[in-house]
């Protein structure tokens, strides 16, 4: 039998909802007042757990690691041992997980992430791999709460419970709003700086265009200029500034959507030129260390290096997605997005991306590879630490 307090919270209309982050006229709802009804969900419920992966050492010298985004957990999971075959120290599962959206009753359950989770678990394949590669995981939108969605998402509280349960996130990761963390590997000289921001949890709604608007480029939304748009929040912005102050030979920032390209209108950092401006800053303002970005989200795939002032040789982002959502051939994709700071095609197929680190020669080497293992565009820089 449900509680006042469950019938109370149990269901939210999606109408309002939208893609972009609109916000429904409930959810101002104060977390306080859910907070019993979560309490007594989670003794009724049982939160699925993945199982318990190995761990770095923090002097671990990094050579190699893997990164990908988007599982859809209904289909084909043969591309863990893609990933496998290429022998990561490593892998950055950096956003849309698991998809948790699709079924939503628009219940404070959460009823349809829980189950994808427990759907993600129940695959022989990510289980071995799991147990195998040590991991970081960040989230994207649709294992947060809705496509497209930010700040406004009124159960990303209970979503962040679910995600930090499943994914025995550590303590530093419970103990904020969100689920940005960075972590620090190798010995002095060889020091890899691994940050992995939040772009949902503190993100303003998306502006879409004005009725009748035409749109210059392939999306769903136009840039927002105004100066109360904001990315990551203020609390994340500080903490950014403080890992950037500490020292490292390499840095690689994930962010779970695409941060150079200004190719598209979809999700992206072009679409709050502000935010974006100052993250290049933040960026350049680093204490030393050679620096990669890496993103997902897009069902695309490809590397991409910008101009960007004070960034003396440009800065270089890898893109990573899918790994078993794939939505066009690769000559599709190039076609559909010309895109003058990509080097190389749009990866279309089903894709994950591989970082390479030589020390000697300071060289970083990104590929974005095919989901069986096999290289399909690949990029070298240097960096100076």
């Amino acid at each position: 039998m449900l509680t006042s307090s469950r019938r109370r919270f149990l269901f939210l209309s999606t109408s309002g909802l939208v893609a972009g982050g609109a916000a429904h006229a409930q959810s101002s709802t104060p977390a306080a007042l859910l907070e019993p009804y979560y309490r007594e969900l989670e003794g009724e419920v049982a939160l699925p757990r993945a199982p318990e992966g190995p761990q770095l050492a923090s002097e671990t010298e990094i050579t190699r690691f893997a990164v990908g985004s988007c599982n859809n957990q209904e289909g084909d999971q043969s591309f863990w041992q893609g990933i496998a075959s290429r022998a990561p120290q490593l892998f950055l599962y950096i956003g849309d997980n698991v998809y948790g959206d699709p079924g939503w009753d628009g219940g404070a359950d959460l009823g349809s992430l829980r189950r994808a989770y427990e759907r993600l678990n129940s695959h022989a394949e990510f289980q071995q791999f799991r147990k195998a590669v040590p991991m970081h995981t960040v989230w994207d939108d649709h294992d947060y709460g809705f496509n497209d969605g930010g700040a406004v998402f009124p159960f990303k509280r209970w979503s962040e419970h679910i995600y930090e349960t499943f994914w025995n996130s550590p303590e530093d990761v419970r103990g904020r709003e969100g689920v940005y963390h960075a972590r620090t590997y190798g010995p002095q000289g060889r020091r890899v700086q691994i940050i992995l921001l939040d772009t949902r949890f503190q993100r303003s709604p998306l502006v879409p265009p004005s009725p009748g608007q035409t749109l210059p480029l392939n999306g769903r939304y136009v840039p927002d200029t105004s100066a109360d748009a904001q990315m990551l929040g203020e609390a994340q912005w500080a903490w950014l500034a403080e890992e950037l102050a500490k020292p490292a030979d390499l840095r690689v920032v994930v962010s779970s959507i695409q941060v150079l390209s200004d190719a598209h209108l979809w999700e992206g950092w072009e679409l709050m030129p502000r935010e974006r401006e100052r993250l290049y800053a933040a960026l350049t303002a680093r204490k030393g260390g050679g620096l990669v970005l890496l993103s997902g989200d897009r069902h695309v795939g490809g590397i991409y290096r910008k101009d960007v002032p004070g960034a003396a040789q440009g800065l270089w982002e890898m893109t990573a997605s899918s790994l078993n959502r794939p939505n066009a051939s690769n000559a599709e994709a190039t076609a559909r997005e010309p895109d003058a700071d990509r080097q190389g095609m749009c990866v279309g197929d089903a894709n994950f991306g591989e970082v390479a680190v030589d020390w000697a020669a300071r060289e970083v080497t990104l590929t974005v590879c095919r989901t069986d293992g096999q290289p399909l565009v690949t990029r070298s820089f240097g960096f100076a630490t």
